[in-house]
């Protein structure tokens, strides 16, 4: 690009810039909209669908924003105040142009239920401009967010609300002073909320380790003619053991007993018709075997009227599987082979059960097959399991809370698949040759990805729901690294290393913290969908791009100008020969620096204001470089 040609468009956008973007008087005519009409921040999807289940009303604001189109909702003024205070609106958004907040004045608001907002009117709830409003804080009004303040257009009503409730009364302007601002979720509290699941995990598993030691009571072929003999024959919490060889099964197990085989030549056969073991009963174990000859139900995709949580469920809970376990909370499954043209281990109402050691050779395609393993409505840890084949790996359906960690998958469609499950753990686990490695789907919130390898896949993680970690992953080599559709998540620490995409943020609201990763070697560093700019530095701390235009002259460790990863100029200029000659020119810094402050030329997209000079793991850069993950 000619330089010249850069410093004209700049002298041309100073000379326009005097009156062509100025907001006019015209906002004062801005009138609010239905809330959900609105792009909504400020509290998760699942604290929002519980508060307006039980009926209570909770204190909302929105605003129009001069660069962006559509209408930014927030619950809780204490979110609001927290973005115009920081200045992160401003920054994404441009200046808001009009700010609405709930208004109670005769709702006949009331507080139930520890400080939850109730109103006896709800059809007479509307909206104040936020500088004629009144509020009341201190009051004990609250919601799943915490602490809340409560507006009102008649300060007689805010009065009464006060003398009813505690609280004082403040205007606009003194609001930032008198509210606790909504906090984001720190690094450290998302690493600590890992480590607990991680540690009720290991307790979980030393708990069901126990359920192999139980005292030998039935030998099959000495003291009992088949499994199914042996199983009846014997007392509670002892065990059953199956010498080599192999026997016919589809059974079930309806008592709190451990089926020990003597290695991968025990064989358990279901003749290929149905389940092969089923369980209904709490702290059964099955251990150190074999299965093949699982039924092919549940081996097909789901039909068309199977829509919706309801229909998914019933679709996968009848699929045919190795070993089925049906309200047997406590349970064990470890070291055992599973061949299935289906399912190989599914749980349903099975609490605190382990899988564990466990291998599952699926169907060779995406279209016969089923699940490796397929909790349902069940807190489960699923560890050290190896799933090639079928349709996923690990698929966790409703199971809140659930560890699925140090896992090898190879194939099928998604490694991890999540489907209305939040607070759990995907940690340590390597994913390879499938359409997505770790796949969050049904706005989740809570949960935690962390120390994963997704490796050659079509996408590595595709992220989606709100106050996540995505943190420590090795994801590299794939069409799309972290498709990232979530809000209010932390990305940090990731290395994301020769894909086609390294990055995409498919969020009309830019809320995610990215900091601190390692983002080389991609065909395209970042794909931004549009909308207001994605600020990926926070307190300082970007990420590494490799090395990107600019100079590091005070010797911090970040580049002293802004990278763009979205932007064409600044790829190319990191890139190509006399690129960052051209980078460095005075004109087109000016261009930048008017771009960024004229309203409606701010540019979206991403941008890095402290790009890293090095990179935040090199020694995991350099493995990345020189390992298969084989």
């Amino acid at each position: 690009m000619d330089v010249r040609i850069v410093g004209g468009l700049v002298l041309a956008i100073v000379l326009v810039s005097g009156g062509a973007f100025l907001v006019g008087s015209g906002a004062e005519e801005v009138r609010p909209v239905s809330f959900e009409e609105t792009l909504r921040v400020g509290m998760t999807g699942v604290d929002v669908r519980t508060a307006e289940a039980r009926g209570y009303d909770l204190p909302r604001a929105q605003v129009f924003y001069g660069q962006y189109e559509y209408v930014v909702g927030y619950y809780g003024v204490e979110s609001l105040v927290s973005q115009l205070e920081s200045g992160t609106a401003r920054r994404q958004f441009g200046d808001p142009l009009a700010v609405f907040v709930t208004d109670f004045s005769g709702a006949g608001p009331s507080l139930v239920d520890g400080g939850y907002v109730d109103v006896r009117t709800d059809p007479a709830v509307g909206w104040v401009r936020a500088d004629e409003a009144v509020y009341v804080v201190d009051s004990g009004a609250r919601t799943p967010a915490g602490p809340t303040a409560v507006s009102f257009s008649d300060r007689a009503d805010a009065r009464a609300f006060a003398e009813a409730n505690g609280g004082r009364l403040v205007s606009w302007d003194a609001l930032p002073d008198a509210v606790e601002p909504a906090g984001r979720a720190t690094e450290a509290a998302f690493r600590e909320a890992a480590e607990n699941r991680s540690n009720w995990a290991d307790r979980t598993v030393d708990a069901r380790q126990t359920l192999r030691e139980r005292r030998v009571s039935v030998v099959v072929g000495e003291d009992a003619p088949t499994l199914a003999a042996a199983v009846a024959a014997a007392p509670p919490n002892t065990a059953v053991e199956l010498p080599p060889g192999t026997y016919d099964a589809n059974l079930t197990v309806d008592k709190p007993v451990t089926i020990r085989g003597s290695g991968p030549e025990t064989v358990l056969d279901g003749g290929g018709n149905g389940t092969v073991l089923r369980v209904s009963a709490d702290r059964v174990a099955v251990t150190s075997l074999s299965i093949t000859g699982v039924g092919s139900v549940g081996s097909r995709p789901p039909p068309e009227d199977a829509t919706g949580p309801l229909g998914t469920t019933l679709v996968y809970a009848r699929s045919d599987a190795g070993i089925a376990l049906l309200d047997a909370n406590e349970s064990l499954v470890a070291d055992v082979r599973i061949d299935t043209a289906s399912t190989g281990v599914s749980l349903r109402r099975s609490d605190r059960s382990v899988v564990r050691n466990l291998t599952v050779r699926g169907a060779d395609t995406i279209g016969e097959g089923s699940m490796g393993v397929l909790p349902i409505a069940s807190r489960v840890v699923v560890e050290d399991t190896d799933t090639r084949g079928g349709r996923d790996g690990v698929y966790v359906h409703r199971a809140d809370g659930s560890v699925i960690r140090d896992n090898r998958m190879v194939g099928g469609r998604y490694g991890v698949h999540e489907m209305y499950t939040s607070d759990f753990l995907v940690a340590n686990n390597t994913i390879r040759e499938t359409k997505g490695a770790v796949v969050l789907m049904t706005r989740p919130t809570n949960n935690a990805v962390v120390d994963n390898r997704a490796v050659d896949n079509r996408a590595g993680v595709i992220a989606v729901g709100d106050t996540s970690l995505f943190a420590d992953n090795v994801v590299a080599r794939n069409r799309i690294g972290i498709d990232l559709g979530s809000t209010r998540s932390l990305v940090t620490d990731n290395t994301v290393a020769d894909n086609g995409i390294g990055i995409r943020s498919v969020t009309l609201l830019a809320t995610n913290d990215l900091i601190g990763n390692d983002v080389v070697g991609n065909d395209r560093p970042a794909v931004a969908s549009s909308g207001p700019v994605n600020v990926w530095t926070s307190e300082g701390r970007g990420n590494y791009w490799g090395p990107v235009p600019g100079l590091d002259r005070d010797g911090d460790g970040t580049v002293d100008s802004p990278f763009r990863p979205t932007g064409r100029v600044d790829v190319v200029a990191s890139r190509a020969p006399g690129g960052p000659t051209l980078s460095r020119a005075p004109a087109l810094g000016l261009l930048r620096a008017v771009a960024g402050s004229v309203p409606g030329l701010r540019e979206g997209g991403a941008i890095d204001t402290a790009p890293r000079t090095d990179p935040v793991r090199p020694d995991r850069l350099r493995e990345v470089r020189n390992r298969t993950y084989e």
